[in-house]
């Protein structure tokens, strides 16, 4: 039976209907989320300052759920620095550009390699390493810069970040706005990653074949330059020997955590833990062999960039998580023991009092959460809403008492794939500037693909609810 609602529960509901209807108009919804946990803390105290401090007291929490996922982004940055600079970076794909002999293989390699990478170190850093070793061995195969594009934007920011399975960063949003653990929702996002990513890069793929033949596409080599070498300062400093086999000791780090992560079942933060202890070791090991005297300082200062990178990428997801978080029990924490009796958080009693009052099924639930978490991508960061989608299945999980993984990682896909660098011209921008290719014409080509492989992936999560 639902618990009797109060008018919390309806401003709570006002409140993400405003917010949804914010990011239709594409406007940012980070102030109205501050505004919104203010209201909700003056409705539910009646006391101004408590609102106010309720206000601070959820960027606490919001951060303390958070800072798992923003110390990793930032030590793997971090990491990156240094391997950017050694020159490392580019002997770890160079055995990969042997293989980029046709189109098709340049679209695939490019493709796989992205995702690859995007796993362990997100996309925007695979974005220089693949743009700078890959896509000029793609332009030589006869693959032009658009479809080399179209490559790094599915795998990467469609597929590994929708699906986030090493880093865990989007699942960790989802689950904990969804009340569920960590590991619930990566299960659950496998075999819908799995249908998303067959059909949209299959797609896409015949397409860009198709207009290769008609001649709609075509290769421009001019004023390609991929590479800066002014970032390798200290590239002069190992031998191509010594990059090789650096690179190698990287890539089997890397992949001795994943059998860690298979055989000791390492799932969520000790998952996340495990990949940036490996990762800092490899940043002081790397920068202790190549600067010795100065490695301390030098080190220090990486990790200050790593840090700087994940503020900067999670500033904006704070205040929007914040009020998410307060959907859950997390009310209690910030503004005290004000809830009705035996409620078990905002968002839950909504969804029973909804499966009490509306007769909701799979198809609904699934087609609601593609909608949501296609809106909440339209701001063109597939992170900033992400939580939104996870309160939202849950009010859906709870109605149907069953499906609440599903719909969260529908939700998070959806998201992901709009928002997260696919289809969205100002996330666009990172690829088609490494690519020399005009951002809204990259967004156009991968409009078609996503759309019918989000249509078919809602569809199969209806079977799977």
């Amino acid at each position: 039976m639902a618990i009797q609602l109060c008018s919390l529960h309806y401003i709570y509901l006002l409140l993400i209907i405003i917010i949804f209807i914010f990011m239709v108009l594409k406007k940012d919804i980070t102030v109205l989320c501050m505004l919104g946990i203010f209201i909700l803390g003056l409705t539910a105290t009646g006391s101004i300052p408590t609102a106010i401090t309720g206000v601070f007291n959820s960027f606490i929490l919001a951060i303390n759920e958070l800072l798992g996922t923003i110390l990793i982004v930032s030590v793997i940055t971090a990491m990156g620095v240094i391997l950017n600079k050694t020159g490392i970076n580019k002997a770890m794909v160079q055995p990969f550009t042997k293989f980029i002999k046709t189109p098709t293989l340049a679209y695939w390699i490019i493709g796989i390699f992205m995702m690859i990478i995007s796993l362990f170190f997100w996309p925007s850093p695979a974005v220089a390493l693949i743009g700078a070793m890959l896509v000029p061995a793609a332009l030589e195969a006869g693959l032009p810069a658009l479809g080399a594009a179209v490559a790094m934007n599915l795998f990467g920011h469609g597929i590994a970040l929708s699906g986030d399975f090493v880093i865990q960063g989007a699942p960790k949003l989802t689950a904990d706005a969804a009340g569920i653990p960590v590991g619930k929702v990566v299960s659950a996002s496998i075999p819908l990653v799995a249908v998303m990513s067959i059909v949209t890069t299959v797609i896409a793929f015949i397409m860009i074949k198709k207009d290769m033949s008609s001649g709609k596409l075509s290769i421009d080599k001019k004023d390609l330059k991929f590479d800066d070498e002014d970032t390798h300062e200290f590239k002069d400093l190992l031998s191509e020997k010594a990059k090789k086999m650096f690179a190698l000791i990287i890539m089997l780090m890397f992949a001795f955590d994943i059998y860690l992560m298979y055989k000791l079942n390492l799932q969520g933060g000790d998952a996340t833990a495990l990949i940036g202890g490996t990762a800092l070791v490899i940043l002081v090991i790397i920068t202790m062999y190549v600067k010795k005297k100065e490695a301390s300082s030098l080190i220090i200062s990486y990790i200050v960039d790593g840090f700087v990178f994940g503020f900067k990428v999670f500033g904006p997801v704070i205040p929007i998580a914040a009020f998410f978080y307060l959907g859950d029990l997390g009310f209690i924490k910030v503004f005290g023991e004000v809830l009705p009796k035996g409620s078990t958080g905002l968002v839950n009693d909504l969804g029973l009092a909804l499966a009490s009052t509306v007769p909701i099924n799979a198809p609904i639930g699934a087609t609601t959460l593609t909608t949501v978490g296609i809106i909440t991508g339209l701001d063109g960061s597939g992170f900033s809403g992400i939580s939104l989608a996870g309160s939202v299945a849950k009010i859906f999980g709870t109605a149907l008492q069953r499906g609440t993984a599903t719909l969260t990682a529908l939700g998070q896909i959806s998201a992901i794939w709009v928002g997260g660098g696919t289809i969205i011209p100002w996330a666009l921008i990172p690829v088609a500037a490494i690519c020399k290719v005009d951002p809204f014409e990259l967004a156009k080509r991968n409009l078609k693909p996503v759309a019918i492989g989000l249509i078919v992936t809602t569809i199969f999560a209806m079977f799977l609810i």
